[in-house]
């Protein structure tokens, strides 16, 4: 029996992967079950393997007692002095072996169930142990199944993997034992063994692609800062090396294109737009907007927004097919994009210098200074800080007092809510005020414009406006993210004050 039992395990450890002590422990949890089928189920017994002569050994134990009551749990001092050990004493627990070698069909057959579950169990817990740790690997197998809804199997040797529908590339097919490379995105411990989700258009496998054609990058030379796609159309990658000597994106097309040519073909044809990462973010932003050529750029960079200014004829190679281009390096640089056209920019500029000289009462020179200085309506004007204005080159602090207050005029006449003055909505939201709360309109920041918008957007109160959360209140035209917690925390501050007071 030794080399028999010895052989099974060896050779399960082998083709399944398990450790020596599950399987071993397997097959005493399974001779003790056997065992207690065919004996009894209040049994105290014990397994063990003896590894010298092959066998599993079970041991029965029972409490020593002055008078038994339940012999099957209980042996008698006298008998166990007797039969066993002469020195036993009351309260001894004493094991004696039994004999398992007519252990009968039925509860062989239990044995024999319990060992394949128990090994199975192993096996699927050893599946999931090795791909745990594996997620955002690139990984191959061959087609299994192509069920109905479109999933497809993927099997993997040991175990298979899912690759769902809506991660495959549009209109992509496959046929059962082609050879398939994706992306592991998820490794899930479900009771009918791990559940292993494949990906083929997440942006990790262009990258796992590239690490795998570019020696450049899978040696750390070239380093690749960001990646996003539109699956089976277009993707953009961002790349850059801190070797002089190195050109990135040349290390990424290859001679004559054939590094890039071999992840487009596993992409089933997808465009790939190799980009230069640099940390001055305009020059980034221009490039990842590639092919077309940008004119000029205004930044916002406490919002990270930007506005590209491109020719007439260069607008829709920008803006790419359904806002493809455009969306895609948005993505990639995480910010926000407006692309406009010169002759967008012309009527802008000439719509607020005309606005300029007729609300301000000012001369066309001093109009184009203003929008020079980033300034493309009065409002913004009425809502700074007078401060920005006097840092303007070549204009007076009376001149910019001046046009700070005709600024503020301006709007209080032509913004006021509808159905009344502005006066009347600060006296409705004075009104509304509670005992604790203080004047919206006195808050830092509040300008008459924001003032006006708020009242619209049934913000009244500085309660009401500490009880918004951050992305609501980022929906006020007008305000950003930066601008939005400055707000809150004025609003909550001025509430405290009003407690202590």
């Amino acid at each position: 029996m030794a080399p028999s039992l010895d052989y099974v395990i060896e050779q399960v450890q082998r083709e399944k992967g398990i450790s020596r002590d599950v399987i071993v422990d397997a097959i005493e949890t399974a001779i003790l079950t056997a065992v207690r089928k065919k004996m009894g189920q209040d049994l105290d017994l014990e397994a063990q393997y003896n590894p010298e002569t092959g066998e599993i050994e079970v041991f029965q134990f029972r409490t020593v007692v002055e008078e038994v009551e339940n012999p099957d749990t209980e042996i008698s001092l006298e008998e166990a002095r007797r039969e066993l050990d002469e020195e036993s004493e009351v309260g001894d627990s004493i094991g004696v072996k039994i004999d398992t070698s007519d252990l009968g069909r039925i509860a062989a057959q239990t044995a024999k169930q319990v060992i394949m579950q128990k090994v199975r169990d192993a096996e699927l817990e050893s599946i999931y142990e090795q791909y745990k740790d594996r997620k955002g690997d690139l990984i191959s197998g061959t087609v299994q199944r192509i069920e109905r809804g479109g999933h497809i199997l993927v099997n993997l040797g040991k175990t298979e993997a899912l690759l769902p529908l809506s991660e495959q590339i549009p209109n992509e097919t496959f046929r059962r034992g082609e050879r398939v490379r994706a992306l592991i995105i998820d490794v899930r411990k479900e009771t009918r063994g791990p559940q292993i989700i494949l990906s083929r258009t997440h942006p990790g496998f262009l990258i796992r692609l590239f690490e795998l054609e570019v020696p450049e990058i899978a040696s750390g030379d070239v380093k690749i800062v960001n990646a996003v796609r539109d699956p089976g159309q277009r993707a953009k990658i961002a790349v850059y090396t801190k070797d002089s000597h190195i050109d990135p994106v040349g290390s990424c097309v290859g001679v004559r294109g054939s590094r890039v040519q071999n992840i487009v073909q596993e992409l089933r044809g997808e465009r790939i737009d190799i980009i230069p990462w640099t940390p001055d973010y305009t020059k980034f932003i221009c490039s990842a907007l590639a092919p077309a050529k940008i004119s000029k750029v205004f930044i916002d960079e406490e919002n990270r927004s930007i506005e590209v200014i491109v020719d007439d004829d260069q607008l829709s190679l920008a803006i790419g097919k359904k806002g493809q281009n455009v969306r895609l390096a948005s993505k990639l640089t995480e910010w926000r994009i407006d692309i406009r056209s010169e002759t967008e920019l012309e009527e802008t500029f000439k719509k607020a210098v005309a606005d300029f000289m007729e609300k301000l009462d000012i001369g066309e020179v001093l109009a184009r200074m203003l929008y020079n200085e980033g300034f493309v309506s009065v409002e913004e004007i009425a809502e700074v800080d007078i401060d920005e204005l006097l840092e303007i080159e070549g204009l007076e602090e009376e001149k910019a007092r001046w046009i700070h207050e005709r600024a503020k005029a301006a709007v209080k006449a032509s913004e006021a809510p509808e159905g009344g003055t502005l006066e009347e909505a600060e006296e409705k939201a004075s009104e509304k005020k509670g005992a604790a709360g203080s004047d919206l309109k006195a808050l830092p920041g509040v300008g008459p414009k924001l003032f006006s918008q708020f009242v619209q957007s049934g913000i009244e109160t500085v309660e009401k406006l500490a009880s918004l959360s951050l992305e609501e209140l980022m929906k006020v035209p007008g305000v950003g993210e930066k601008k939005a917690k400055a707000l809150l925390e004025s609003a909550k501050a001025a509430l405290e004050q009003g407690d202590e007071a």
